[in-house]
């Protein structure tokens, strides 16, 4: 099996319960935050739509400068979404047309000219792509429930939904 049909279906799972959670996310309450030193709900939504991107710069480029990158900020729910759903096709395309040994090639994070890190471009679709929003999913979800949003099935059901996929 190559690296690409094993990561599809979960690359599939993931972005579909990322989505789901997105959808959630209320307009009114963009500019909330748990803590101070935390972000606001709409950064972490505007962050959680623009990471699927981060997977594509990881399969079509050898490296990335993060001088020159700002945060993409949203206005609105849909623009979250409008937003992840053309990252998430993006990436999914990448992911389908790489072949192993592009997955094997090392790719690099650079801050001003100096590596930061290097690792396989596989290691950037799981670890820098899937995992990290995997994480911010998680913060999102919490976020969701401290302003009584209800939190979607992710890997079981929520105290929300009694069954995974469900709606609410």
């Amino acid at each position: 099996m190559s690296i690409s049909a094993a990561l599809l279906p979960e690359f599939d799972q993931e972005m579909a319960t990322t989505r789901r959670t997105l959808e959630r996310v209320p307009e009114d309450k963009f500019g909330w935050k748990p803590h101070e030193k935390s972000m606001s709900l709409g950064h972490l939504a505007s962050h959680l739509a623009e990471m699927p991107g981060f997977g594509v710069a990881g399969l079509t480029m050898d490296s990335l400068d993060m001088a020159n990158y700002k945060p993409w900020e949203a206005k609105s729910r849909a623009e979250v979404l409008a937003k992840f759903d053309q990252n998430v096709a993006g990436a999914r395309a990448a992911i389908a047309s790489a072949d192993d040994a592009k997955y094997m090639s090392n790719w690099s994070l650079l801050q001003d000219g100096k590596t930061l890190m290097t690792m396989p471009k596989v290691a950037v679709v799981r670890v820098f792509m899937m995992n990290h929003i995997i994480h911010h999913r998680g913060q999102l979800s919490v976020y969701l429930r401290l302003n009584n949003v209800s939190v979607p099935s992710i890997y079981g059901p929520s105290a929300d939904e009694g069954q995974m996929g469900a709606s609410a």
